[in-house]
């Protein structure tokens, strides 16, 4: 039998309906509760997980392949970094190989082995993601059967009092509508946020094999191919010094007496070309 409202309490609120559909009731709403608090924490652990592997990207775009070695560019990463997993797991198929009695393709011993790496980070980055998907397609069925309860007493208290007036059936109707709600509110952002995760870590995954992709490169040819970022990086570096050291003898020391540089127009014999002829510059 169900419990009065206490004194005071308005007997539509939700704990007077719950109060009202016992022990079921009860357990439906810590169930989806719990299921809710769950959902959440999982949610803020997994993007605090994914920001930090997205800050590390951004580390080893910034200072990794600029190192002189794969030791030295391993060493600036963080040790529990995800790129720094992928570097050791690297560095360690690399001295394996050598001791292999019957050695396979250095290749493909290391493409293997940067897969593994890389898929146990993506099976790291997607533990908790079940539990989401579970609670979407769970919660709106758990409310159900909560609606279905209070359906179900609704109709008993219609039969026992032999008439269906609002005081009788209020109470039921409302716990069943309370119910059906709370699965909703519940299913919803779960299905957000997995899909939400699910869409950042296949973007981390695809960094993260992007780097794998480069670092196979990087030692199969023993530091002589490195990423186009790098590369553009140091042939920036390379050209602005090359700049600056011609402004800078260019200011020092004056040009001699033909030896102008040629400038637009101009030929290397002295000729200025225009449109109607050329005219002959006199270097005497």
């Amino acid at each position: 039998m169900a419990a009065p409202a206490p004194a005071g309490e308005s007997p539509y609120g939700l704990m007077a309906a719950l109060n009202e559909g016992g022990v079921i009731s009860w357990a439906t709403f810590i169930i989806l509760v719990a299921m809710s608090v769950f959902s959440f924490y999982i949610l803020f652990t997994k993007l605090f997980e994914q920001q930090k592997i997205i800050a590390q990207g951004r580390k080893v775009r910034s200072s990794f392949w600029n190192a002189p070695n794969l030791k030295d560019a391993a060493s600036k990463l963080d040790q529990k970094s995800a790129y720094r997993a992928i570097v050791d797991d690297a560095l360690l198929a690399q001295d394996q190989h050598s001791k292999l009695t019957n050695p396979i393709d250095q290749h493909d011993w290391m493409a293997n082995s940067l897969a593994r790496s890389q898929g146990g980070i993506g099976a790291r980055l997607g533990e908790g993601l079940a539990f989401l998907a579970t609670v979407g397609s769970t919660a709106p069925f758990i409310g159900l059967f909560g609606t279905v309860v209070g359906i179900y007493r609704a109709l008993i208290k219609i039969g026992a009092s032999g008439q269906a007036s609002i005081s009788t059936v209020a109470g039921p109707v409302g716990e069943a509508l309370i119910m059906t709600a709370l699965g909703l509110v519940v299913a919803v952002p779960a299905v957000l946020a997995y899909n939400w995760l699910i869409r950042r870590n296949k973007s981390i995954m695809e960094d993260l094999a992007a780097f794998t992709n480069d670092l196979h490169g990087y030692i199969m040819s023993e530091g002589r191919v490195k990423p186009s970022l790098a590369a553009s990086g140091a042939a920036n570096a390379g050209s602005s010094s090359v700049a600056r050291g011609a402004q800078t003898r260019s200011g020092t020391a004056p040009t001699p007496a033909g030896t102008q540089p040629l400038t637009a127009g101009q030929t290397s014999t002295g000729q200025q070309a225009s449109g109607t002829g050329t005219t002959t510059v006199d270097r005497r």
